[in-house]
């Protein structure tokens, strides 16, 4: 069965750094596409960044880029988000998500397999 589980949020002060993982199981990584997003309370889920399967190739929302890095292990079936000058509009559940393509997009519709989210708070 396949299942992903992320980790590594929590609460962390404005301009501070967090890494998140999402780890697979079930499954190996690296036929995959992998994508996290995002959703903040009453907000609608947003594209935060994607990795191809081999990781040659990223995407990053508008929001995020420059302080944002997406990167993969596949040896360890994991990848990484991480997450630095962190703002208070960071806020939100983060999810990562797998799409069975060599090519990511930042779109949650293309994505069939998703963890149960990790919750960030940026937060003084």
């Amino acid at each position: 069965q396949l299942q992903l589980v992320e980790s590594g949020g929590g609460l962390v002060q404005p301009g501070g750094s967090l890494r998140l993982s999402c780890t697979a199981s079930g499954f190996t990584l690296d036929t995959y596409a992998i994508g996290w997003f995002r959703q903040a309370p009453g907000k609608e889920r947003e594209g935060v960044s994607c990795i191809s399967s081999s990781g040659s190739r990223t995407n990053y929302g508008d929001s995020v880029k420059g302080r944002f890095t997406i990167s993969r292990d596949n040896a360890k079936n994991t990848v990484y988000l991480q997450m630095n000058s962190l703002k208070p509009e960071d806020t939100a559940i983060y999810y990562c998500a797998a799409r069975p393509a060599r090519l990511c997009v930042l779109s949650s519709a293309d994505f069939g397999s998703w963890g149960q989210g990790t919750q960030v708070t940026v937060s003084s």
